[in-house]
């Protein structure tokens, strides 16, 4: 692995020059962003995915949303819709994407939509009766036309941002010095047990703005399972079950479900990955299946719904969650 870095490092210089240069002409206003006078908020990352964006968007519609009218806008990855399209609920993964659907599903009362035009995406929620007050950015870090009122930037405990490279070589988007641009810095799916001391090394090694905040998050699994008819406790679950995931990083729900000591054969497919016919018929054929929530949203029309189960997860804090909140909702009032 470390040979192959060395060999497409030469190339992450070249991507690297190009990022950084856009990013300059949008900081030097030769390159124009638009800037907004009601909250919009960002949820990004500077890597390729799997930092928690999904749980960490449903977070703040849980937030803002029993108070004020909240608009999600994605681009809706891998659709095969084009333009803006206002979700109502029913629509496929593929025809919106898996996590725009997840959204609607979950919090029905949102307003969710998806452009792959940030700025036209806005205007056209904006129209919308009644008006959003609040629009969520689902993935936008790098949309600068779009110039965000606040920026929340996530980035793995295991794959912090800090050590890792530029594409190809590595798995980032952009230089690390866009982490410059976030008002809030949030470190996913860090042990629940991450010591205070641990937490001090990883604030060292982000270095921080003075004016920007950091905050710990993990995964707390449910214990209780789902296929949006029933609820099992996750403990009387099925001897034996097909675990499907199409996630960039499965590892955390595997190593929680055998802690478990559940037996479970596990298929693993590419991140956002469009299940062929061929796959879906060879799923149909393993019986009871647990997968992640995004992935229930790309099967739930192809696989029995009694044989579908998915396990919901939530963004826990280790700490600081009311200084978090407090400071999202002067924001909004």
């Amino acid at each position: 692995m470390q040979y192959l870095r060395k060999l497409l490092f030469p190339f992450s210089l070249v991507y690297g020059f190009i990022t950084g240069l856009r990013n300059k002409l949008y900081d030097w206003n030769i390159k124009k962003s638009v800037s907004y006078d009601f909250p919009v908020i960002c949820v990004g990352n500077l890597s390729t995915g799997g930092t928690g964006k999904s749980p960490m968007v449903e977070y703040l519609i849980g937030l803002f949303g029993k108070q004020n009218q909240v608009a999600v806008l994605s681009r809706g990855y891998k659709r095969s819709t084009k333009g803006f399209f206002l979700l109502q609920g029913t629509e496929s993964a593929q025809e919106v994407g898996d996590e725009p659907l997840q959204f609607k599903t979950n919090y029905p009362e949102a307003q969710v939509a998806v452009h792959e035009n940030r700025q036209l995406g806005i205007a056209a929620l904006r129209k919308l009766n009644p008006q959003p007050k609040i629009i969520l950015l689902d993935d936008a870090y790098q949309h600068r036309k779009v110039k965000a009122g606040f920026n929340i930037l996530l980035t793995t405990y295991q794959n912090l941002y800090a050590k890792d490279m530029l594409l190809p070589a590595g798995n980032l988007r952009e230089p690390k010095s866009g982490a410059k641009r976030a008002d809030f810095l949030v470190v996913t799916k860090c042990p629940l047990s991450l010591s205070k001391e641990q937490q001090e090394k990883i604030k060292k090694k982000l270095r921080l703005l003075p004016e920007q905040e950091l905050f710990f998050t993990g995964i707390a699994y449910n214990n209780l399972i789902t296929n949006g008819i029933q609820e099992i406790p996750l403990s009387l679950f099925a001897n034996h079950f097909t675990l499907v995931t199409g996630i960039a990083n499965p590892k955390p729900l595997v190593n929680f479900l055998k802690e478990q000591d559940l037996v479970f054969e596990h298929l693993n497919y590419p991140d956002h990955h469009n299940f062929t016919e061929k796959e879906i018929a060879q799923l149909q054929k393993c019986g009871i299946i647990l997968t992640t929530e995004k992935d229930y949203m790309r099967l739930k029309k192809d696989i029995p719904q009694e044989n579908l189960f998915y396990l919901p997860i939530q963004t826990k804090f280790l700490d600081k969650e009311e200084a978090f909140r407090s400071k999202l909702n002067k924001l909004v009032h």
